[in-house]
């Protein structure tokens, strides 16, 4: 099917059957995936994934993303990270990837295929986790900043063992070869984060010393035309999104950050209103949609493994994301609902956890079979993330956002 008709009837479906889901009080990202899997290969074989629509799809999970970054406030984020945000994320990848070890250690996987089992089943993905609060209309609030945290943590720590892994050599590994890559990988992270503080620094003595940034904005904006108010903005984030691909993390964690530093302080506050109206009419109305119905395309039943180890890999994936969020949400002292709903939320592996399965599979570390359990757990997960928060979660918290 040519590429402007796979988007189509991508599209037009995705936006049905959200808009289904939606009217019988189900979240729309649910619908959104279940029309990819529809249209995909797993059901009508309509629609197949394709190096064309995976760029699509990488250009829409930069602007969720960036979206997403937008909306949230760095000090706030900042202050989950430096607090209590840390403790959910150590729980949050320690007993999932822990857990997907010993499904390996019980299924006699080699050392390879563990490793990547436990990391895949320690991912959530960010823009899953956005778009999931979003949809809820709690993006600002506690929840979803412990979520969002969690989830960046949980990714740059899993892009990190990614990144010494594909730094050792064909030959043996010594003790020696994994330090050194370990080295190499984390000075590439400190470099990405000092590049962040230092914009973040740059801009807050800017605002110390009485200079309105806004005022420089405004005077591109009147030389330029109201339409490069999007275009500064969408610069900025791909500068950041750049870089934390040429240094080996995935994009969408630059991105994230970009957009984050992008605050309120740099617009007139109609001049922001404006800014996250296009975010939204073109990430929420048009992108994000193709994004998550992308998902759905990956899932292939013809290919998966035994049954009693695709079993096996979903209960453990599910049932060590719930423990490990509401764990973490205990040991910081929150109600039960918003602790379960943690839980819940990072059960969205979505994504970031096929990038780790694809680029297993692309450099041999694990076959087409359990490439294909590792999809379907991903959109599995990803699919029953926002149904939980809703079920079990959502009622209990929302008088308390009235």
């Amino acid at each position: 099917m040519p590429l402007l008709t796979s988007l189509l009837v991508l599209l037009v479906s995705a936006r049905l059957f959200g808009g289904l889901f939606a009217k019988y009080k189900q979240p729309a990202i649910v619908g959104e995936i279940v029309a990819g899997i529809l249209l995909g290969p797993a059901v009508l074989g309509f629609v197949h994934p394709t190096p064309a629509l995976q760029g699509i799809s990488d250009l829409a999970m930069f602007l969720v993303v960036s979206s997403a970054g937008l909306e949230m406030n760095l000090k706030a984020v900042i202050k989950t990270i430096r607090g209590k945000g840390l403790v959910i994320a150590f729980w949050g990848f320690v007993i999932p990837f822990w857990a997907g070890v010993g499904v390996g250690v019980a299924f006699n996987l080699d050392l390879m295929r563990t490793i990547f089992l436990g990391l895949c089943i320690s991912i959530t993905a960010l823009p899953v986790a956005v778009r999931i609060m979003d949809s809820f209309k709690m993006l600002d609030t506690d929840i979803a900043r412990y979520c969002i945290v969690t989830a960046i943590v949980n990714d740059v720590v899993a892009l990190l063992v990614l990144g010494v892994i594909l730094c050792l050599p064909d030959g043996g590994i010594s003790v020696a070869v994994v330090a050194r890559a370990v080295l190499v990988t984390g000075g590439k992270l400190i470099i990405f984060a000092a590049l962040v503080w230092s914009f973040g620094w740059f801009l807050a003595v800017l605002e110390r010393r009485g200079i309105a940034v806004h005022r420089i904005v405004e005077r591109m904006v009147a030389i330029f035309g109201s339409d490069a108010l999007f275009g500064i903005m969408i610069t900025l984030v791909l500068v950041f999104a750049s870089i934390s691909e040429m240094l080996g993390f995935s994009f969408v964690i630059g991105a994230f950050f970009g957009a984050l530093l992008i605050n309120k302080e740099l617009f007139l506050a109609s001049r922001y209103a404006e800014l996250e109206r296009t975010m939204t009419s073109v990430s929420g109305g048009f992108l994000a949609p193709l994004f998550f119905a992308s998902l759905g395309l990956e899932f292939n039943l013809a290919k998966m493994q035994s049954p009693a180890f695709i079993a096996t890999v979903l209960v453990v994936s599910i049932l060590a994301k719930i423990l490990a969020g509401w764990l973490g949400g205990m040991l910081i002292k929150l109600p039960q609902a918003e602790a379960w709903g943690i839980g819940f939320i990072l059960n969205g592996r979505g994504i970031m956890e096929l990038v780790i399965a694809s680029i297993a599979l692309t450099h041999n570390f694990i076959g087409q079979g359990f490439f294909s359990t590792l999809v379907l757990m991903g959109v599995t997960t990803t699919v029953l993330a926002p149904l939980l928060f809703k079920k079990f979660v959502h009622p209990k918290l929302a008088p308390l956002q009235k």
